[in-house]
């Protein structure tokens, strides 16, 4: 047999067009472009490959090449040469969809695209119905025989459970499900991909990731930025639709779920579907145990003073929309019953931060005499997403010396360190995923269901509460309540700073 190592096929597109409405917005010019500049740039583009830009704003097809990518000339990517376009119209206009049929078979033609299409909504939520039944009645959610048409959707999806039954019922009678790829940034993340990784790939830890082990598990979420140019999104949304919701079950999913029986799309998406499911619901008499809200409010140093929430552009002076929220969250499951969960988000926080810390049971017994310990913590495995993405393990250790003092020491693995390869954005990975056909990263319709199943009582709860909302001052770690809120069980946040 041969034992020799087999080289892994390098990844690349079949031939498409990406069609990406909202082709003149931010999320574009930031993200999406710059992810297909440097897909061109690796070479996982065909030169059967062609990008349609479709906005209100007018603007020639050399204009959006040129202003979208503030600067980078994509034209010089042999990919991309002569495969640009842009369309400009209404999304509720019947002639928008004529004039992007007539350009995608235009570049079908030039270009050999094959008749493949990927629609990309990287508009505001309120687009999402004129932009899918336009397509719809135009015909282009309708795939050629041997082609395909995808849908690529980005958050928010719906307001709350209903909203997202209602949306999902618009996106259903144009597209089916596996031709649905709902875009949660998050998971294309390598350091969120590796909790599989730490997971599934080292026998060492699987025994000790249940409730017999494992006395709590923190997962914070926390940005020094305020809300800046998106107070008026953000006054409709808050901390809890904005990344509870979304960014933070999905990593709290790919943290404790059981091992799928493998790792295909539907195997994962299947295991995090029931971890969710297993998800003990919030009922209005345990809420203001189980969760707290805050807004920040000016903050910070004299040389740097931030200002609060209520006194940004597009937030109401007398807004109630949290800025923080933080949760303790019980799974009702053999692995982790008993075992608490607390997770976290808010912004104009001291550092930006995002990472799973596993916290473990203390030794039964410890034989070392206290006036020998000095500050001693609990064993703990932290993932850190980002920034100084990596894994830390902390443990007890002996200080060098004549005494034997023991005191809490880590060992460190640093990604950037340790690979020097070039770890793809979040946006080209996902890209390269929807264009692939994989679904692996992205978010099944009963996964966003269970999630908004989750956090509705809390949203609902709080909108009833006329209750004055909690503050806490800008560049702090966020309200009094939430220290009080894992405090009652004689635990407490990790702060980094």
């Amino acid at each position: 047999m041969d034992n020799a190592p087999q080289l892994i096929q390098e990844r690349s597109a079949p031939p498409a067009t990406l069609v990406i409405f909202g082709a003149s917005g931010d999320l574009t010019r930031r993200k999406l472009l710059p992810a297909v500049e440097s897909l061109a740039r690796h070479n996982r583009l065909p030169g059967q490959f062609a990008l349609v830009g479709v906005a209100r704003t007018p603007m020639a097809d050399d204009q959006f090449a040129a202003s979208a990518l503030g600067g980078r000339d994509l034209n010089d990517k042999t990919q991309l040469n002569g495969g640009i376009r842009y369309v400009s119209g209404g999304y509720d206009d019947p002639e928008t969809y004529k004039r992007l049929g007539e350009t995608l078979d235009q570049l079908d033609a030039e270009r050999g695209t094959s008749g493949n299409r990927i629609f990309y909504l990287s508009t505001p939520a309120e687009a999402f119905e004129p932009v899918i039944n336009g397509l719809a009645g135009a015909g282009l959610n309708q795939a050629r025989e041997g082609s395909f048409s995808r849908l690529v959707i980005e958050k928010p999806y719906g307001r709350d459970l209903a909203t997202a039954h209602e949306l999902d019922g618009i996106v259903h009678a144009a597209f089916d499900e596996p031709s649905v790829f709902r875009i949660d940034h998050y998971l294309g993340k390598d350091t969120v991909q590796n909790v599989l990784a730490l997971r599934f790939a080292n026998s060492i830890f699987q025994p000790i990731w249940d409730r017999s082990w494992v006395d709590h598990v923190q997962i914070t979420v926390a940005e020094t930025l305020g809300v800046g140019t998106r107070g008026g999104f953000y006054e409709h949304a808050g901390a809890m639709r904005d990344i509870v919701q979304n960014h933070v079950l999905q990593v709290l999913a790919l943290a404790l779920m059981e091992p799928p029986a493998s790792f295909d799309a539907e195997g994962l998406r299947n295991e995090k579907v029931k971890l969710l499911q297993a998800i003990r619901l919030p009922t209005n008499r345990d809420i203001a145990d189980l969760a707290v809200r805050g807004q920040y409010t000016r903050g910070g140093t004299r040389a740097d003073l931030m200002a609060g929430y209520r006194e940004e552009v597009g937030v109401d002076p007398l807004s109630r929309t949290e800025t923080y929220a933080a949760m303790r969250l019980n799974v009702d499951n053999w692995r982790w019953a008993g075992v608490p969960f607390y997770v976290r988000t808010g912004k104009r926080l001291p550092a930006r931060v995002t990472e799973v810390a596993l916290t473990f049971q203390r030794p039964p017994h410890l034989p070392i005499p206290q006036d020998q310990l000095t500050g001693l913590e609990a064993d703990a495995l932290i993932l850190r997403i980002q920034p100084n993405e990596g894994i830390s393990l902390r443990f007890g250790a002996k200080v060098p010396g004549h005494s034997f003092r023991v005191r809490t020491a880590s060992m460190d693995f640093s990604y950037e360190q340790t690979f020097p390869e070039e770890s793809p954005e979040a946006y080209e990975r996902l890209l390269l995923d929807a264009l692939l056909g994989d679904p692996t990263l992205f978010i099944r319709a009963d996964e966003v269901q269970q999630c908004w199943r989750i956090v509705d009582p809390i949203i609902e709860h709080w909108a009833d509460d006329q209750s004055p909302i909690p503050t806490y001052e800008a560049a702090s770690w966020g309200p009094t309540d939430a220290e009080r809120l894992i405090g009652r069980s004689g635990r407490h946040w990790r702060n980094t700073v």
